[in-house]
């Protein structure tokens, strides 16, 4: 009776939250008039008798994107997750009680030992590049994303270095992740945890760790945690040829990177993290951290490792100099946007798996609103497979090629090993790929698709 009149005052505090709560800020950067979006968590506003607002011009873009990938769930029951994360809320009030010094009336702090147990102790070898964020993120109920990077925060003592207040700092990776869609089989705060932990791993490379300030590692690992908040789980492509509103507001270019930057920007001045720097300080930060999050535009990556490689051919990389630190820790963040055919099998196989599952999901929606079905979204012309070797030759390889040469590491060459062999072992799984090469043929669609047009949709992994 005691655990479900917590349960009871807790979803009701939470819903009283959320409805106060307007969603991620996102603000045409011509004028800087702010635009609130009003993106509110399905689950509550199905609760309390919201309808999804209509935008668009076709009548499914009514319906919340975060229903995209959603899962039934059995009425009248309480989801064990919907609990965990019902506790791990409560985790996080208490946590800033006991910060402003505030007694707690009930000795719920015994919540936090999951965390503190098998959690902390991977946590002691999140510099490794076999870091399973599955796992992580069982262990920490679905907290992934905040408790690693305030992990990584603390142990870089940028928190102490740049006095930020531990309270505002836990709110906003809180906000952070609760603006994520888990409902999205990729693009969800578990990639980003997961783009979090191999920046991280970038940054502790002897060329980076002997050149980047503070200030650039707080850059990277804030860019690496918002890299795609607020992402539908659809591409760019999808959101212009139907006339959604973020299109129209970002004049379709760069349309979901402008809006990860702007909604990070919002929770940003939300919580005030960085109110007690002077004003240019702050937008500084801003600033940059567009930089930054514009870089994984997918849809550029030709222009960024042209540039990329051009300074490496010429030799005149200087990390001395501010915008060369800069331009590293976009191509950085580009590495650890996409990394996962360059993890060990097990991993880069579940990731495949999960940014296919959407990538037919938009295709199925295509299909259904007998729209122009997007490459590589019909589950009846693609295989996880053919879509997986694509994308490892034409987007992946060269990048990481690229990085290998500016950062000749052990890691580097770990990570070419890898992509090389899970390459290798999509390979088995697509006959027809295997067939052709062997009777020493090629499919002329395969081989007359521009690498571009592979990028554009496996997109943000990016967009």
């Amino acid at each position: 009776m005691g655990i479900a009149l917590i349960l009871s005052i807790i979803t009701i505090l939470v819903r009283w939250i959320f409805s106060k709560r307007r969603g991620a800020i996102s603000y045409d950067s011509s004028d800087q008039t702010a635009l609130y979006i009003r993106m509110l968590d399905v689950r509550v506003r199905s609760q309390v008798g919201f309808e999804p607002e209509r935008r668009g011009s076709h009548p499914y873009l009514g319906v919340d994107f975060r229903t995209l990938h959603s899962r039934a769930e059995s009425a009248g029951s309480i989801p064990a997750r919907r609990i965990r994360r019902l506790f791990s809320f409560q985790r996080h009030l208490l946590s800033s009680r006991l910060l402003r010094g505030a007694p707690h009336l009930n000795p719920l702090h015994i919540l936090d030992e999951d965390y503190c147990g098998q959690a902390k102790c991977m946590l002691e070898k999140v510099g490794s590049w076999n870091f399973d964020i599955f796992l992580f993120d069982r262990l920490t109920n679905g907290n992934s994303l905040v408790f690693l990077t305030f992990h990584l925060l603390s142990q870089y003592g940028l928190i102490e270095l740049f006095q930020l207040d531990m309270v505002k700092v836990r709110r906003f990776l809180v906000l952070v992740q609760e603006d994520y869609h888990n409902q999205n089989p990729y693009h969800n705060a578990v990639h980003a945890a997961d783009v979090t932990q191999a920046m991280h791993c970038y940054l502790r490379e002897p060329k980076l760790a002997q050149s980047l300030t503070s200030f650039d590692i707080l850059l990277g690992l804030l860019a690496a945690a918002t890299h795609d908040l607020d992402h539908p789980g659809v591409n760019q492509p999808f959101l212009i040829k139907t006339n959604h509103y973020l299109a129209a507001l970002y004049r379709n270019t760069s349309v979901l990177e402008n809006h990860h930057w702007r909604s990070a920007v919002g929770l940003l001045r939300e919580t005030e993290l960085f109110s007690h720097l002077p004003a240019e300080d702050s937008l500084s930060i801003e600033r940059q951290l567009g930089s930054l999050i514009l870089a994984t535009d997918i849809s550029r990556q030709n222009e960024y490792l042209s540039r990329f490689r051009t300074h490496l051919d010429e030799n005149d990389l200087n990390l001395g100099n501010a915008s060369h630190r800069h331009f590293v820790l976009q191509m950085a963040l580009k590495c650890a946007d996409i990394c996962n055919p360059c993890r060990p099998w097990e991993l880069s196989k579940q990731w495949s798996e999960k940014v296919t599952e959407e990538f037919f999901h938009q295709g199925d929606i295509e299909k259904k609103h007998k729209l122009e079905i997007s490459p590589l979204c019909d589950s009846e012309a693609n295989t996880i497979a053919s879509v997986q070797i694509g994308f490892m030759t034409y987007v992946v390889e060269p990048l990481f090629a690229e990085w290998a040469r500016f950062s000749d590491t052990r890691l580097s060459q770990t990570m070419l090993g890898h992509l090389g062999l899970n390459k290798a072992s999509w390979s088995t799984m697509e006959p027809e790929a295997s067939g052709s090469s062997e009777d020493g043929e090629s499919d002329p669609a395969r081989a007359s698709e521009e690498p571009s047009s592979r990028a554009l949709t496996q997109g943000s992994p990016e967009s």
